[in-house]
């Protein structure tokens, strides 16, 4: 395919567009800054002309898309003003797909958050492990905006029903330098705020592959995450400690992701391949 992907300079846009052309796809690349090279194009994304020019057509890079990932953003709470996270990110969001509808796309793959699932936990998750099935409980402007998406997402397939919009929830995005300061041991409640889950950059890549190749239309979602938790403290020992009272809607196994990924593997055939752990064994 063809794809365009937002914010390809990012932690998580950088793998994704280097695993996508590894996977044999032709990858346009736009974002605010970012080397000259073949295939990347410099884009304002919160100017909505320069991304309805883009994903349209640009000269000697590309014709017309086959698809459009969509992970430019202020990437979590705190980094810019509540009003600026806002601003930037539900515009840009509405801009990317407006423009790739316009521009006759149909198929995009966007990045949601896990922090609609109700982080940082201050108030405890409905049940352990928490996954898709239960309604968004935003804690932050940066996941109000996420929850916005998704719903912006629902209205758009519903009024174009040949288009696919796949949210991907996506835990707290790890390269494999960042294994170095693993495992969380000393603090459970260090990393309560995303029950101690996170996810490869690789591992992120593959379940936008296996999304942009699998997904029909309509809208859904599904969270992203490794297959492990980020200590080597056993999962009952963790939930006993900091959520007391959680019902448990399984067996948590010793170290299994307690941001469930069940959806993803059944739906989108996602299997997580990397962990810190295998950094830890070499």
């Amino acid at each position: 395919m063809r794809i365009a992907v937002t914010g390809s300079t990012g932690k998580l846009g950088s793998v994704v567009v280097r695993e996508l052309r590894a996977a044999g796809h032709e990858v346009v690349a736009l974002d605010r800054v970012g080397a000259r090279e073949p295939g990347f194009v410099q884009v304002d994304l919160s100017d909505h002309g320069q991304v309805a020019d883009a994903l349209a057509g640009v000269q000697e890079v590309h014709s017309g898309l086959d698809a459009v990932v969509h992970l430019a953003a202020i990437p979590a709470p705190g980094i810019a003003s509540d009003v600026q996270t806002f601003r930037n990110n539900i515009l840009t969001t509405f801009d990317v797909f407006w423009a790739a509808i316009r521009a006759g796309v149909r198929r995009i793959v966007y990045a949601s958050s896990e922090t609609v699932l109700g982080l940082p936990f201050d108030v405890p998750p409905p049940y352990i492990p928490v996954d898709e099935e239960y309604p968004a409980r935003p804690e932050s402007v940066y996941s109000l905006v996420k929850h916005l998406e998704e719903t912006l997402a629902v209205e758009l397939v519903r009024w174009h029903p040949d288009l696919s919009i796949t949210a991907l929830r996506f835990s707290n995005v790890m390269h494999p330098e960042d294994y170095a300061v693993f495992p969380y041991d000393a603090d459970p409640r260090e990393r309560k705020w995303n029950l101690w889950g996170y996810v490869d950059a690789r591992d992120g890549a593959q379940a936008i592959e296996r999304a942009l190749e699998t997904a029909g239309p309509g809208f859904d979602r599904f969270i992203v995450a490794a297959a492990d938790t980020v200590t080597t403290r056993p999962n009952a020992e963790l939930v006993e400690e900091v959520f007391p009272g959680v019902p448990l809607v399984r067996d948590l196994g010793d170290h299994d992701t307690l941001l469930a990924i069940d959806k993803a593997r059944r739906v989108l055939g996602y299997e997580p391949r990397h962990s810190w752990r295998d950094t830890a064994r070499s």
